[in-house]
């Protein structure tokens, strides 16, 4: 009985042994008497129990932290520098028999790339030239692990540290920078300003220029037109006076004594002398022979009388 029980607990580890799961995540490679034998996906998978061993590999995207290190620039600044690298295995098979330790080798190969790369800027261009770096080294990883069977997909410099005497100067430079842009944009402004404002000056007085001449032209028009109505109204009123003058047929008698009205209203005013035409002094001729006559018959009537 005790050695049925011994065989069945030995058979219940055999059949344990025989049976590996592979996450979905995951390959295995399947070595036969230290032999490659096979690769196997994800599921669950039976092996021949002490004679294959599987060997399991992460197929997702991974990372390795590149420890800072001292690297010297072309301009003999020393600077620490650290960076991570971002890799995915893309063949199970070569990662786990063409190199012995990936990480370590990753970052021994990432260390020496970033001297080189680094040691062929000057400071100013390291601190801003990190893409170009990043894209380089890269290139350069995933050219030397492609026999690893290694895609290295992203590598970022995480802090580049020149020394705290160098990072000094550098805040110094860039205040000093700074103050001079500030004081450039400020003359600028007041340059600006100033423009603006004498051509806001100029634009005003020409718009009042423009205004004053507009208005003067205006009463201008307005008194010419003022002028030109009146002397109209008057025209047409003389002409009017002439109209009826001859349409009634005046006598040289009442005509006599229209001239006497308006040499009378002449009178009234504040002139001292007054023109007289040839006409009006031969009517007024006219005029003084009929008071003439006028004055002998009056007389003759009186001494009639008496």
């Amino acid at each position: 009985m005790f050695l049925l029980i011994i065989v069945a607990v030995f058979l219940i580890l055999i059949v344990a042994s025989s049976l590996k799961i592979v996450r979905p995540y995951e390959k295995a490679l399947v070595e036969r008497l230290g032999k490659f034998h096979r690769e196997i996906g994800p599921g669950l998978n039976i092996i021949v129990p002490f004679l294959e061993r599987i060997t399991k590999v992460d197929m997702r995207e991974m990372l390795i932290d590149v420890p800072p290190q001292e690297v010297i620039t072309k301009d003999n600044v020393i600077v620490t520098v650290d960076a991570v690298i971002y890799y995915q295995v893309m063949e199970a098979f070569k990662v786990i028999y063409n190199v012995g330790e990936f990480t370590i080798a990753s970052v021994k190969l990432a260390q020496t790339n970033l001297r080189n790369l680094i040691g062929e800027l000057e400071l100013d261009q390291t601190l801003t030239s990190r893409e170009r770096i990043n894209t380089k080294l890269r290139e350069i990883l995933d050219e030397a692990t492609d026999k690893w069977g290694i895609k290295v997909t992203r590598v970022e410099i995480k802090k580049i540290d020149p020394p705290k005497d160098i990072m000094e100067a550098m805040s110094r430079q860039m205040k000093a920078e700074r103050l001079k842009r500030a004081v450039i944009l400020e003359s600028e402004g007041y340059r600006q300003s100033q423009i603006l404002k004498a051509e806001g000056d100029k634009q005003s007085a020409i718009l009042k220029a423009e205004g004053q001449a507009e208005a003067i032209k205006r009463v201008a028009e307005g008194q010419k037109y003022k002028l030109k109505t009146e002397a109209e109204g008057q025209a047409e009123a003389i002409q009017n006076v002439f109209n009826a003058i001859h349409e009634g047929n005046p006598t040289k008698d009442l005509i006599a004594v229209k001239y006497l009205d308006a040499l009378r209203d002449i009178s009234n005013g504040q002139a001292t002398k007054v023109f007289l035409p040839y006409e009006v002094s031969g009517v007024l001729g006219s005029i003084s022979t009929m008071i003439e006559a006028a004055k002998t018959d009056v007389f003759k009537k009186e001494k009639k009388e008496k």
